[in-house]
């Protein structure tokens, strides 16, 4: 246990940049699967190491090794290095389930505060129209799903773009691509290196509910050009009021990227065209393979010996 444990907290090291890597290379739907289960899978597996060594500390403890029935104390690590360790983890993990806490209940939050203001404004099928002049747009989740626009936004578009801008906010809305978010933003309160994966995750998700739109109305050209103006237009605005920091809009993220992506003159859709570029992209896989499956095996391994051990403090193993 005592090499076993440290490594899921130093294997998003290598694992994050490989994520990163090997999303670019993959279509949006992907590459946001894959960034969201590697980040949880990497959480789970820091947290499961810090429970680990918390508790590892506190079998040595006299009134906890009591509890446990324990005879003998735990003969797996030093205790003048075990016991500081321990504490340290003790604390993380709580700090980490409290600021989780606070994350998951400030989404929820916002969400409401935003339900109640966006209330008392028309709706028309699933659009809600506020009265405000400055231009912006976003998907805001809930039962039911509510795509938000302001006055200014729908000025700024002729009518075959305005439906561009719906379908994309419709696409956020029907793949909850606000649950991937708030996993990335959950998983980083277990490992701060886990940050690296979020604006690759928005980016994804972004292109991803662009295709959609694109593949909605049938035209890549007018889906650019409803993206390109809707940003020039909210770029120099504040967002409407009562607007989560946590949903999406069609507004966020690198749009000149997006843009170029969808008229062809960027990267393919993240495909590969050449077999160095597929050699490549299965090295990558491979590499984040290892990291993520090493990290957990690890933190399992990490488990067996700290039950062997305390099998063994309790007379039941010898």
């Amino acid at each position: 246990m005592i090499i076993a444990v440290w490594i899921p907290l130093l294997m998003p090291l290598l694992a994050v940049p490989a994520a990163r890597r090997l999303a670019e290379s993959l279509p949006p739907r992907a590459a946001a699967w894959l960034l969201t289960g590697c980040a949880a899978l990497l959480a789970g597996c820091t947290t499961a190491a810090l429970g680990l060594l918390a508790a590892a500390g506190a079998l040595r403890l006299p009134p906890v090794a009591a509890l446990g029935h324990l005879s003998l104390p735990l003969a797996d690590g030093d205790p003048a290095v075990m016991l500081p360790a321990a504490g340290a983890a003790g604390v993380l993990l709580a700090a980490c389930a409290l600021a989780a806490a606070y994350r998951a209940r400030r989404h929820r939050t916002e969400l409401r505060t935003a339900r109640r203001a966006t209330a008392p404004h028309p709706v028309s099928g699933d659009l809600c129209v506020l009265p405000d002049a400055e231009p912006d747009a976003y998907a805001l989740p809930g039962r039911p799903g509510r795509v938000v626009v302001t006055a200014g936004m729908l000025r700024a578009l002729p009518a075959a773009e305005r439906e561009a801008l719906f379908a994309h906010e419709r696409a956020h809305l029907a793949a909850r691509h606000h649950l991937f978010l708030l996993a990335a933003a959950l998983a980083e309160v277990c490992h701060p290196l886990l940050h690296g994966l979020r604006a690759p995750l928005a980016y994804a998700l972004e292109r991803w509910a662009d295709e959609a739109a694109a593949a909605r109305v049938g035209d890549r050209r007018v889906t650019a050009r409803a993206i390109g103006r809707a940003a020039l237009a909210a770029g120099p605005h504040a967002p409407a009021p009562n607007r989560p920091r946590t949903v999406l809009a069609a507004t966020t993220g690198p749009v000149p990227r997006r843009v170029a992506a969808l008229l062809g003159s960027g990267p393919a859709a993240g495909r590969p065209r050449t077999r160095s570029g597929f050699r490549g992209r299965r090295l990558v896989a491979a590499a984040l393979l290892s990291c993520v499956t090493f990290s957990a095996a690890a933190a399992l391994d990490a488990a067996a010996d700290l039950h062997a051990s305390v099998e063994v403090a309790q007379g039941e193993a010898r």
